[in-house]
């Protein structure tokens, strides 16, 4: 059975030509603008888009850091060191925005956590292997200020019905909540 396409109704072909029409102008734009970004010597890089920093995210626990970007990143990792956590990576997302033409403030993602704590949480759940490892974001908003945002536990266990694992979690706030701190500036942090 062969199906015959559908004409559209005469206005809203116009209007289908109308948008055609203009998407066309901008990609033209946007290519006559690489080009001659391109004939310049130069290397067209995008604008990055504004993020604010309290962006609304489910389940994400956000604690302004008082120092810079790259001092956050080191004492994070210090204080994570100096708890005996294992640390298992840090991603520079930036830098993969950058390897792929797309800016992005800077935006590093750690990767830690203790074993005996955190496989607990699989063991009640698989899939709450999703958020283990412990993740902790360090990023910049456009103001140049830096966050550190993290998973909220009680979220975590709500996500993945987890409830015989109160403690674990109390202890996996506490500890995150401790982490977090030593770059707020506050006392005790």
């Amino acid at each position: 059975m062969t199906s015959v396409p559908r004409r559209a109704a005469p206005g809203r072909r116009a209007s289908l030509l109308r948008g055609l029409a203009l998407a066309a102008a901008v990609a033209g734009l946007a290519c006559a603008g690489a080009a001659s970004a391109q004939a310049a010597g130069q290397t067209p890089s995008p604008t990055p888009a504004p993020a604010p920093a309290l962006a609304p995210a489910e389940g994400v626990i956000r604690v302004a850091s008082a120092y810079g970007f790259e001092e956050t990143v080191t004492r994070l990792k210090a204080d994570i060191a100096a708890k005996g956590i294992r640390f298992f990576d840090e991603i520079d997302q930036s830098q993969l925005g950058a390897g792929a033409n797309i800016a992005l403030r800077p935006s590093r993602l750690l990767l830690f956590g203790n074993p005996p704590l955190g496989v607990q949480f699989l063991t009640s759940n698989p899939y709450a292997g999703l958020d283990w490892p412990v993740r902790m974001l360090v990023v910049q908003d456009p103001d140049g200020r830096v966050f550190v945002a993290y998973s909220d536990f009680a979220w975590v266990a709500r996500r993945y019905a987890i409830t015989d694992r109160d403690a674990a979690f109390a202890m996996a706030t506490q500890v995150s909540a401790s982490i977090a701190a030593s770059v707020s500036g506050k006392a005790g942090g």
